[in-house]
C-alpha cells in the first residue's frame, strides 16, 4: 500500500499539469504572441494614446510632422518628437516636445515676435493598471507636465502646465484593437487655471490590411463649455518589426476649429524586442 501510495505521488508531481504550474504568469498566458501585443504600437497619430506601457529596458521614438489649414486660424506647420523610455514597477518614462514651423507675431514688450519655435519641453509618465502587459483589456494612468521657462519666449509658460488622461485597449481578436482616452489638461497650477482647463475625450479602432501595414480611424472631442469634434484618419506601414511609418488626414467637425484640415506624417522607432 506504501508503495502504490509513493508512485502515484510521484506521477503527480511528474504531470505536464504541474509543469505548467510552474511557469512564469507570461509564459502560461496564451495572447502573449498575439500581433496586437507584439506589433509596434505608437502614441501618435492623432489625438488618442494607447494604454500600452513599454516594458523595462526599451526605447521607442516617435516623430511626426503635420500640417494645419483651414477653419478660422491661419495655417500652421508642426514637428513633434516623444521619447518612450520603459521603467521598472510597470512604468514608462516620457520626454516630448514640439516645434512650430510658422507662427503669427504677437505683441510682446520688446515688440511682435513671431511666434514660430520650440513649445515647451513636456515631460510624464504612463503607469500601468493592467495585471500584465500582455492582457486583452489594457488600463493605464497618464501623467503630463509642461516645464516652466522651456521653448520660445512667447510660447513657454512660467508654471508647470499638468494633464492627465485615463488611457484604455480593447483586444478586438488577434489583430485588431479599440483604444479610448478620457482626460484633462490646464496651463497651470493655480485654482484660477483650473477654469481654463480643457476636457478631452477620444475613440479610435485600428486593425490590420495584410502582414505589414494597417489603418486606424479615430474621432475625439475637446473643450470645456463647448466641445471642439473632429475625426482622424490614415494608414500605417512596417517594413521592419521595429519600424513603422505612418501618414494621416483629418477634418475638425465643429467647435472653435470647424472647417480646419490636417494632414501628417510620422516615423516610430524601437529598440528592444
Amino acid at each position: 500500500m506504501r508503495k502504490t501510495t509513493l508512485l502515484a505521488t510521484a506521477a503527480l508531481f511528474g504531470s505536464p499539469g504541474l509543469t505548467l504550474a510552474q511557469n512564469t504568469p507570461e509564459e502560461n498566458n496564451p495572447n502573449v504572441d498575439a500581433p496586437f501585443v507584439r506589433n509596434i504600437r505608437a502614441d501618435r497619430p492623432g489625438q488618442t494614446i494607447t494604454a500600452q506601457v513599454l516594458r523595462p529596458g526599451r526605447f521607442q521614438l516617435e516623430t511626426g510632422f503635420q500640417r494645419r489649414f483651414g477653419g478660422a486660424v491661419p495655417a500652421q506647420s508642426r514637428s513633434t518628437a516623444t521619447m518612450r523610455i520603459g521603467f521598472f514597477n510597470s512604468m514608462e518614462l516620457r520626454v516630448s516636445q514640439p516645434y512650430f514651423h510658422n507662427g503669427p507675431r504677437v505683441p510682446t514688450e520688446t515688440g511682435r515676435i513671431d511666434s514660430s519655435g520650440w513649445a515647451p519641453l513636456v515631460v510624464g509618465t504612463k503607469l500601468m493598471l493592467s495585471p500584465n502587459y500582455d492582457t486583452r483589456t489594457q488600463v493605464a494612468l497618464l501623467v503630463e507636465l509642461a516645464v516652466p521657462g522651456t521653448g520660445n519666449k512667447v510660447l513657454r509658460g512660467t508654471t508647470w502646465a499638468p494633464g492627465g488622461r485615463l488611457l484604455v485597449s480593447e483586444q478586438l481578436g488577434q489583430r485588431f484593437g479599440l483604444e479610448a482616452n478620457f482626460g484633462f489638461s490646464q496651463p497651470g497650477l493655480n485654482a484660477k487655471d483650473f477654469k481654463k482647463g480643457l476636457f478631452l475625450g477620444t475613440l479610435a479602432v485600428n486593425g490590420p490590411l495584410g502582414n505589414k501595414a494597417g489603418f486606424f480611424a479615430e474621432v475625439y472631442g475637446t473643450g470645456r463649455a463647448a466641445l471642439s469634434t473632429g475625426t482622424t484618419s490614415g494608414l500605417y506601414w512596417r517594413p521592419t518589426p521595429l519600424l513603422r511609418i505612418d501618414i494621416t488626414a483629418g477634418h475638425a467637425l465643429g467647435g472653435a476649429d470647424a472647417g480646419m484640415s490636417t494632414l501628417g506624417a510620422g516615423l516610430t522607432f524601437k529598440v528592444g524586442e
